[in-house]
């Protein structure tokens, strides 16, 4: 599903009248758990999952092109768990 089909069906599921300012709803929550996860590296949505920061250690990897080995700095990545409430539904 793509974010204009997301919007979309927000408009259909409640009473906004608008795809702008589904669009703009939209665009808030994710801006809203954006900046949990930066602040408190974590963030739950109840019934839906958790968002948190995870760290990724250094290591080797290989070009795949030349089989050349490289050297894949450490990093952070965002990791998502689905609540039991989610999982259901699948």
């Amino acid at each position: 599903m793509t974010k204009a089909e997301m919007i979309e069906a927000l408009v259909k599921e409640t009473d906004i009248q608008s795809k702008a300012k589904a669009q703009e709803i939209f665009d808030a929550v994710f801006a809203i758990i954006g900046k949990a996860i930066k602040k408190d590296k974590k963030c739950l949505v109840p019934g839906f999952g958790s968002f948190a920061v995870a760290k990724r250690k250094a290591r080797k990897g290989r070009n795949p092109k030349t089989g050349e080995e490289i050297s894949i700095p450490a990093s952070k990545t965002v990791r998502f768990k689905p609540a039991e409430k989610l999982k259901e539904l699948i």
